[in-house]
């Protein structure tokens, strides 16, 4: 079987030194000293200030909305399914706008349709699909003309930058995943980039039942801190991470390379550079993309439609400001096998087993 993803596996070696140094401090979570290594060098790695560790990707936009005081979000259709649910579990009023058609990301003229619709939402939140950034400059100025927070859901987007700068530097935060099957993963976990610090402070007490050090409980939290294990196990990878990112890349561009002549690849940022953090292809019809899967199927090949479905039939009551793009979409879309133990051969054997397909 070719694995649609294989998390990476943390050197034991390396993540047992951890390991005891933990049970030696015997400190587990709390913001421990290994919870705080993991922090100065993920800024340092990523180019970013007031990064904040926390559970999980979910948690992390939870606590970006709660932060920025987010209650009505304009957001994309076409994302997993907890770029939506996360703010939906919350009470926030969610309502969608389309995406463009070739990038996949939540399209800036769409959501400038939506207000002229008369949309009143107090944040905007996109995500950067797959890892392609979104077009930052337009939500920029719509953040400026329209006076709203811009979330950035960058949970595919790690080590991703845009004219040389981390696109984590967008908006008024972003948030990451470092679940398992992500580029950089702690098993589970995640973090939040913000813009401001006055704001990664408060989310700092935020994740810690709403306790500020001195003054006790100013406000009501929630425990989302990332603990001691959680953290050794992203030193370790953080460790390899260059060579993972420059070989998932290059996987990519060979998949490109090979189908660009048959299937619709996205349209990629033009001053971003990519980390092979997904392999999406795009099939002319759902006949056809049945046929590409029935024959990945028979050679035991992993695939998924991966988004499916588009998130407004989902969430069906919401406001919803016109998304055809995104329905017609997910309905084509398909997620090719890539993680840091695909080979080229296995490549190959993809995509020779797709075209037969086609």
């Amino acid at each position: 079987m070719i694995a649609l993803n294989s998390p990476l596996t943390p050197d034991l070696k390396k993540l047992q030194k951890y390991l005891e140094k933990i049970n030696d401090n015997g400190w587990y979570t709390n913001f421990g000293p290994l919870h705080d290594e993991l922090t100065e060098k993920l800024e340092d790695y990523l180019g970013v200030k007031n990064l904040l560790l926390v559970n999980n990707g979910t948690s992390a936009l939870q606590v970006a909305a709660k932060t920025l005081g987010s209650e009505s979000i304009l957001s994309t259709p076409f994302s997993f399914v907890a770029t939506v649910s996360a703010f939906e579990w919350q009470d926030n009023k969610v309502s969608f706008s389309d995406i463009d058609r070739r990038s996949y990301n939540l399209c800036p003229k769409s959501v400038e349709e939506a207000f002229y619709k008369g949309c009143n939402v107090d944040t905007v939140v996109a995500t950067h699909v797959y890892g392609n950034p979104c077009d930052v400059d337009a939500f920029e100025n719509i953040k400026s003309q329209r006076n709203v927070k811009v979330i950035y859901d960058a949970a595919h987007a790690f080590g991703i930058k845009v004219r040389g700068q981390s696109v984590l530097n967008y908006g008024d935060a972003s948030t990451l995943s470092f679940h398992a099957t992500k580029v950089f993963h702690t098993v589970e976990g995640g973090a939040i980039v913000f813009k401001e610090k006055e704001n990664f402070e408060k989310a700092k007490e935020l994740i810690n039942f709403g306790i500020k050090p001195g003054r006790g409980i100013v406000e009501t939290g929630i425990n989302a801190k990332l603990n001691e294990y959680q953290a050794a196990v992203g030193l370790v990878n953080l460790e390899e991470i260059d060579n993972v990112i420059e070989n998932r890349a290059h996987l990519f561009h060979t998949y490109c390379a090979g189908l660009k002549d048959f299937v619709e690849i996205l349209k990629w940022h033009p001053e971003a550079n990519a980390n092979g953090a997904y392999m999406p292809i795009r099939l002319e019809s759902q006949a056809q993309l049945k046929r590409v899967s029935e024959a990945l199927t028979e050679c035991n090949i992993q695939h998924r439609q991966y988004f499916s479905p588009s998130l407004d039939t989902v969430f069906h009551q919401n406001v919803n400001y016109g998304c055809s793009n995104s329905k017609f979409i997910s309905d084509r879309m398909l997620c090719l096998p890539l993680h840091a133990y695909v080979t080229k051969q296995d490549i190959s054997t993809i995509i020779e087993t797709a075209k037969k397909g086609l």
